[in-house]
């Protein structure tokens, strides 16, 4: 066979190879695309007393009869209840530093486990984590007599795009979105560029194109330096949303920002909570983009 022959067969050889890896990936993605959004973890390896805590178990039906678990942390003279939609990994358990500093900022808390998550039965999936967010506000405002304009909606990571879905159906006091993706396809195509991630998505959760229908004060909350989701599709989502809109830049990674940046964080949930759900001694302060 003549050199050039060879090397002909050799490259549409090579070719081929690749365009089954790329097929053959592009498959086990669309089938299993769960298993790459969700994380669950089933065991709780701490509760909210761990950190000095008092909390309630709370044992929840959704729509679809699926029971969930949760936590629901009183305050005395609290500013308002906090409900809190966590990301896609482990469970509640994982979640008490945050359920501590919520609580130092005047807050009583409600957390709950997606189905598949912790004590929740059942499996995840994204219109699942809708129902379950449903589940838990009309828990709030039926079961604990909480109006709607004494409820903030928080989401960190994949919470903030349930999060996000959630202050489309009611309109509570406040949204705060922390280190959230503007959907799954921008993720995949970050990930995956060389895949057809628009044509081979069925998990969407496409929180961008939802920001324009949320009417209540928003902050988006984002570190330069995330390491999973990029710091552009905070200020994407930033962007989509309504006034009043707000943007805090925090450092650190993906994880772990929210303790990395200490007071910057802290200052920053500070201000708008004080313009938006102010405490009976709170004598309001001015706000910045």
């Amino acid at each position: 066979m003549e050199p050039v022959n060879l090397l002909r067969r050799m490259i549409e050889s090579i070719l081929i190879i690749l365009l089954l890896v790329w097929l053959l990936l592009s498959l086990l993605i669309y089938l299993f695309q769960a298993n790459y959004v969700y994380y669950p973890w089933k065991t709780l390896d701490l509760t909210p007393d761990t950190v000095g805590l008092d909390y309630e178990d709370i044992y929840l039906t959704s729509s679809d009869g699926i029971k969930l678990h949760g936590w629901f942390l009183p305050r005395t003279n609290s500013r308002g209840t906090l409900l809190f939609l966590h990301g896609n990994a482990g469970n509640i358990s994982h979640r008490t530093e945050s359920l501590r500093l919520f609580h130092d900022l005047g807050f009583s808390v409600f957390i709950i486990d997606y189905r598949g998550y912790g004590l929740s039965k059942g499996s995840p999936s994204e219109k699942g984590t809708y129902q379950d967010a449903e589940a838990a506000w009309q828990y709030l405002v039926n079961e604990k007599s909480i109006p709607a304009e004494k409820i903030l909606i928080f989401g960190r990571s994949l919470g903030g795009a349930v999060a996000a879905w959630l202050a489309t159906q009611h309109t509570p006091a406040g949204l705060i979105i922390e280190s959230a993706f503007s959907s799954t396809v921008d993720m995949g195509k970050h990930i995956y560029p060389f895949l057809p991630i628009t044509f081979i998505t069925r998990i969407k959760y496409p929180t961008v194109d939802r920001m324009p229908d949320i009417h209540c004060p928003v902050l988006v909350v984002h570190s330069s330096e995330d390491d999973i989701v990029p710091y552009e599709q905070g200020r994407k989502l930033y962007a989509a949303a309504n006034e009043p809109r707000y943007f805090l830049e925090i450092q650190g990674d993906h994880n772990q920002g929210y303790l990395q940046s200490g007071n910057v964080y802290m200052n920053g949930l500070r201000k708008f909570l004080d313009k938006y759900m102010p405490t009976t001694e709170h004598h309001e302060s001015s706000l910045t983009d």
